[in-house]
């Protein structure tokens, strides 16, 4: 019988149910979960069921075994008439399950706006910031599950949304977990600090490029996010995209400006890393970017994001047709003309760092490999060349030149001729 008025509540059988209290049913009676008719009538929005338990003297109070009762569950669901009828029958409403989830937690965990807007408009001395057992408030479960509109409404309501919970996780890093870049964005409209570390010293930049998320990386760069900031293990957000191989997040960092010069806990940089990884593209793109780095510190003006060769810039390799002629140029050098150590020689001629030649160095293994090391150097030097908008034949022949080799510069000069159909044409290469 006991049985059965649970089921007849569940599904708001109020004549079944009436028939079983005629035949004296005890309506506080439990399942194995310490579950009373009433939590399935309230949970499941049924306000004619939960009329008549409460009529019939059910509990209103009763808790289940996780510390659910009536009040905690009509929030949760979002069934606000019962929530209504359940304080008016002298619910307590500063109750708590064994988490420490309050009304305020449930409502904005699961979304239901009305519901928060009863709880904070229509009853008394309810804590906006009260602390479930991890230490998160209200804030924080919306965040962490994604519930933008009570996000919103919590933000209205004067929450204070740099708390942090006992992970020292703050509303912000269960945003980017949650992968929510409209809930990232909210959040830091309102005033959220993008460089709240928590207890392993990660940032939210940390969470996003750890988890893939570009859009959020871009997000919380744009909001001025700590790109040098390091975890526990000393990695900034560089070393992860370095050791996950996001290389599309990597190329964000890389634009936005980052100090390739610290080391993890390993020592290793986050060109080091790439390299250790095998990442053959992310190793030539950190390698552009340094050598870029070094070239605006002598050209500062040319740093200016308003500047139109900042617009389109790009580490990533250059497969435009214009330039697919001199890049079978460079491959003829690397693989054919230049002997085995000269393409370090014109590294180094280049000011190419020891680390930059090293990292290239550590992909691909066998006699024929200065070939491949060779092209790949090449390639990097045009990239720097291109953008300071340099003439990269010229610059060939002088680089050539520099390391005794004359003839070859001259040699590759005519043949670039030859192949333009022009002289005049082989400077503009």
């Amino acid at each position: 019988m006991e049985r059965q008025l649970h089921e007849a509540a569940r599904r708001n059988n109020i004549g079944r149910m009436k028939e079983l209290m005629e035949r004296r049913v005890n309506v506080r009676a439990r399942n194995h979960v310490g579950r009373v008719a009433l939590h399935w009538a309230a949970g499941a929005g049924h306000e004619p069921a939960v009329r008549l338990l409460l009529e019939h003297k059910a509990a209103v109070d009763d808790e289940d075994a996780f510390g659910m009762n009536a009040l905690l569950l009509s929030a949760w669901f979002g069934h606000l008439q019962i929530l209504q009828i359940l304080v008016n029958s002298g619910a307590k409403i500063h109750c708590e399950n064994k988490d420490g989830l309050t009304l305020l937690h449930c409502a904005a965990q699961k979304g239901h706006v009305p519901v928060l807007a009863f709880i904070m408009e229509d009853l008394e001395d309810m804590p906006l910031d009260h602390a479930d057992k991890l230490g998160r408030t209200a804030f924080h479960r919306a965040a962490e599950h994604g519930q933008l509109d009570a996000l919103d409404f919590l933000v209205g309501s004067g929450c204070d949304h740099s708390v942090k919970d006992k992970k020292k996780q703050s509303c912000l890093h269960y945003a980017v977990l949650g992968g929510s870049e409209d809930m990232a964005r909210t959040l830091i409209h309102a005033g959220g600090h993008t460089n709240m570390a928590d207890h392993q010293g990660v940032s939210p930049l940390h969470l996003a490029v750890k988890h893939n998320f570009p859009a959020l990386v871009q997000l919380l760069l744009d909001a001025g996010s700590d790109l040098d900031a390091i975890d526990n293990r000393q990695q900034t957000p560089l070393h992860l995209a370095a050791e996950h191989a996001r290389q599309d997040i990597a190329e964000m960092i890389l634009i936005a400006g980052v100090n390739l010069n610290l080391r993890d806990k390993q020592g290793k940089t986050a060109l080091a890393v790439a390299a250790r990884s095998n990442n053959v593209s992310l190793v030539d793109m950190i390698i552009k970017a340094d050598r870029l780095y070094t070239w605006e510190k002598d050209h500062p003006l040319r740093k200016d994001p308003k500047d139109p060769y900042r617009k389109n810039l790009t580490f990533k390799q250059d497969h435009r047709q214009e330039r697919q002629q001199f890049h079978s140029v460079l491959w003829r050098l690397a693989s054919r003309d230049l002997r085995p150590h000269e393409w370090k020689k014109l590294a180094y001629c280049w000011e190419f760092t020891e680390a930059h030649v090293y990292a290239i160095q550590q992909q691909w293994t066998g006699s024929k490999s200065y070939q491949e090391h060779g092209h790949r150097m090449l390639l990097i030097w045009l990239h720097g060349v291109a953008t300071a908008g340099e003439n990269p034949g010229k610059a060939l022949f002088e680089g050539l030149v520099a390391i005794g080799r004359r003839n070859l510069a001259e040699s590759i000069r005519k043949k670039a001729n030859a192949d333009l159909g022009t002289p005049s044409r082989c400077t503009a290469m």
